[in-house]
């Protein structure tokens, strides 16, 4: 038996948290470049930072990555000197660790890819061996109240963060939690501690201190956080399970000729207990599991409607089945609670997603010589990770255009009496159970709509849907030649496919000449396994997401108005009343060429707003499906998402009336009243 060490099953473990921490890294970096812009230091990022990087060089080390090694730590060197000196970075040192991300992201995806693994560039081992950081001597007028023992454990990039925390109107504070296994068994530990005080504080440093051994402190352990926050020192005592009096400032004005409370500055070291606290809990899992898992799902589903199926079978026989209907009740039940657990471990934070974003922006920026600033509010939204890398390309090509298209440059800008620097927005709630609405906002000069059209050919549309039907129009672009943002302009015709064809979302636009433009994408949260609504249409049965239909209305026909053109390829068009709306009805039956019958009932759906009723024979019910979709391109029909099994073995269509109210509302000349 060999006794070599293989690293190789330990790759996709380094995989994922190589680009967890390259994520992290990037934010960190650019919020200190943010800071830098405002002519302050961020020791905390700058410290987060080094965190990160140390790990990713210890985890390329273990797997043998030696390229990266080499640049971890000669970035690691720079924030080791930054940390020194209060968090300094210059705007040269942060564009060579950007660089240095770069240069670690191509091969972390080349490991991914099993190519070769680039040596090190010598140029960016060079230039981050030649920078030099250079320290503020500017006396500060504050020092820290702490004993040595504590206070020789804060880099001084914590020192300054603490000095920083105070002077923009914080309290830094000192409370300490001594553990005993009483307080264990009531489940408070310095985990449990430090979760209720950062809900409320930011931690700044957590200190185990070795104290004499009593009753109260039976281990002869304490542990010091540092904090700053804005509470009371009632709030902070209770989190830490002592009394106010027990809570302590650590900052106070310095004497004249005192020492600098930075002190000698010190390497920084590692928090293990802070980061322990972050991963505790966490299991990473291959995405490829939670397919399997949810395949297997989608066949306990089916088997649900079978199970129904054929109790239904025996009790039309006259057979006694309310025991077993029970059961099967229960089972369905199970099923959805099993549902909902499978895919909340599927499901990923948009905030997670948009971390790339303000990188792209800065590119963008650059590259456009545009100052764009990017604000992103994701809050605690989640999406199911398939639909999240669908939906990722979207975003990145509406942010392109926003900045290459819509913001105008410096000068024009400062013509027009607006900053100089540019705003592009993204915001993003779960709209409902199963849905996100997501939009991408810029304060630009919004989209010419007389451009657009004689560009495509076409009319000066009316409205915003009208303009969002000719930008999303496959090929059309107002671009006279090529660029290396926007490319050649086709990018709106892929978001459309991205959103409405591969996802069955809804794509909205609001412009305003001089004052900006906004997208908004309504998509679902999960597109393998929906609540859907069963339908009979023709005599055939179809299903629909509930999340696509507003609402089922009752037709009554003394209550239609006939429009004028009665034999329309998709049948007669006649439109009825709803809540002060007039909203077209057409005979589903009719659109699919089956045979039309009598249509008591009608889904209401929107396109963006406007509104149109499919009228159908009758519902079946509401039920969770498995949705396969369409892939070959042969058999796609617009309106058709995909197929399901309800359980008698045969396919029944998915329906995405959304879509198909798009093309039809493209024969407008044939509804018009």
């Amino acid at each position: 038996m060999s006794s070599a060490f293989d690293a190789s099953e330990f790759l996709a473990g380094y995989l994922v948290e190589a680009e967890e921490h390259l994520s992290a890294s990037t934010m960190n970096l650019l919020a200190v470049e943010a800071s830098l812009r405002k002519g302050e230091n961020n020791p905390r990022a700058v410290r987060e930072l080094f965190r990160s990087l140390h790990t990713v060089k210890g985890l390329s080390a273990m797997v043998g990555v030696e390229p990266i090694v080499d640049i971890a730590h000669a970035m690691e060197t720079v924030l080791r000197h930054a940390d020194r000196v209060a968090g300094a970075l210059s705007a040269k040192a942060v564009e060579a660790l950007l660089a240095g991300l770069r240069a670690i992201g191509e091969r972390v995806r080349a490991l991914s890819a099993n190519a070769p693994v680039a040596p090190a560039p010598p140029q960016l081992l060079d230039a981050l061996a030649a920078l030099e950081i250079a320290k503020n001597e500017a006396p500060l007028a504050v020092e820290l109240d702490l004993e040595p023992g504590v206070l020789g454990k804060l880099s001084a990039a914590e020192k300054a963060q603490l000095i920083q925390g105070v002077e923009g109107g914080r309290r830094a504070l000192r409370v300490d939690f001594v553990p005993s296994p009483a307080r264990a068994a009531e489940g408070m530990t310095i985990t449990t501690v430090r979760e209720r005080i950062g809900t409320f504080a930011e931690i700044v440093k957590v200190v185990p201190l070795s104290i004499p051994t009593s009753d109260a402190a039976p281990g002869g352990l304490a542990f010091a956080l540092l904090v700053l926050t804005d509470v009371r020192d009632e709030e902070l005592a209770a989190a830490a399970g002592t009394t106010p009096e027990q809570v302590r400032k650590v900052l106070h004005p310095r004497p004249e000729g005192g020492a600098d409370p930075l002190g000698e500055p010190e390497a920084a070291e590692e928090d293990v207990g802070e980061t322990e606290g972050r991963k505790r809990g966490i299991v990473r899992v291959d995405v490829a599991r939670l397919d399997d898992a949810l395949e297997r799902l989608s066949a306990l589903v089916i088997t649900r409607f079978r199970l129904a199926r054929a109790v239904e079978a025996l009790a039309a026989q006259g057979a006694a089945v309310g025991e077993l209907g029970d059961i099967v009740k229960s089972y369905g039940r199970q099923v959805r609670d099993l549902r909902g657990a499978i895919m909340r471990a599927r499901m990923v934070p948009v905030a997670e997603l948009l971390d790339r974003v303000p990188l792209i922006v800065r590119g963008l920026s650059r590259a456009t010589k545009k100052p764009v600033r990017v604000v992103i509010d994701a809050g605690k939204a989640e999406l199911d990770k398939a639909v999240a890398e669908r939906i990722f390309p979207a975003i990145v090509h509406l942010i392109r255009n926003a900045v290459d298209h819509a913001i105008e440059p410096p000068a024009e800008r400062r013509h027009l009496g607006k900053p100089e620097e540019g705003l592009v927005r993204v915001t993003c709630f779960e709209r409902s159970t199963n849905q996100l609405e997501l939009a991408i906002l810029d304060d630009g000069r919004g989209i010419d709509r007389e451009t657009v059209a004689r560009k495509a050919s076409r009319p000066v549309p009316a409205d915003d849907a009208g303009l969002l039907d000719l930008i999303t129009m496959p090929g059309l672009t107002t671009l006279e030649q090529a660029t290396k943002t926007s490319g050649r302009g086709l990018g709106m015709d892929i978001v459309k496919r991205a959103v409405v064809d591969q996802l069955g979302g809804e794509l909205s636009l609001r412009t305003t000449p001089g004052a900006g433009t906004t997208f908004t994408l309504r998509i679902p949260l999960t597109i393998t396994i929906v609540d859907a609504f069963s339908f009979v249409c023709g005599d055939q049965t179809f299903v629909a997401p509930v999340a696509a239909i507003e609402e089922i209305v009752e037709v009554a026909p003394e209550g239609l108005v006939r429009g004028p053109s009665r034999h329309t390829r998709f049948g007669e068009v006649r439109f009825l009343e709803r809540r002060g709306e007039i909203v077209p009805l057409v005979n589903l039956a009719s659109v699919f060429a089956l045979a039309a019958g009598d249509e008591p009932k009608a889904l209401l759906v929107r396109r963006n707003g406007a509104p149109l009723a499919f009228g159908i024979q009758r519902m079946v019910g509401q039920q969770e499906v498995v949705i396969r979709p369409l892939e070959d391109p042969l058999v796609k029909v617009s309106g058709v998402s995909g197929s399901t099994d309800l359980g008698d073995g045969r396919p029944t269509l998915v329906l995405d009336l959304v879509a198909l109210s798009g093309a039809l509302s493209q024969n407008r000349t044939e509804v018009a009243v």
